[in-house]
């Protein structure tokens, strides 16, 4: 099994995931693959912010899209929650867009 399969398995098997919330709002930290290998790294919302090879999906739109396509193939979310009372540097992120050739 070449590590190209062995890794895209290792991402649709983790199960853990990091959101991140402020006082205002909330973002789920996600591997811009993920997106890819569930078909919706197009259908995420420039409301979600990126950095690196993540993505931060917002709460009320881009989050429920995740979690539905990742449920989809049976498999169950676990959040770990990361709270700040300060504004999320999340917020100082590039916006989320999608760009393929």
């Amino acid at each position: 099994m070449s590590n190209t399969i062995r890794n895209l398995e290792r991402d649709l098997l983790s199960k853990k995931f990091i959101m991140y919330s402020d006082a205002g709002h909330a973002w789920l930290k996600v591997s811009k693959r993920m997106l890819i290998l569930l078909g919706i790294a197009n259908k995420i919302s420039t409301y979600s912010y990126q950095r690196g090879s993540y993505a931060y999906l917002e709460e009320d739109c881009d989050f429920p899209l995740f979690a539905n396509a990742y449920k989809a193939i049976n498999k169950t979310l676990e959040l770990i929650e990361h709270h700040t009372d300060k504004p999320s540097k999340i917020r100082n992120y590039d916006s989320y867009y999608y760009f393929s050739l």
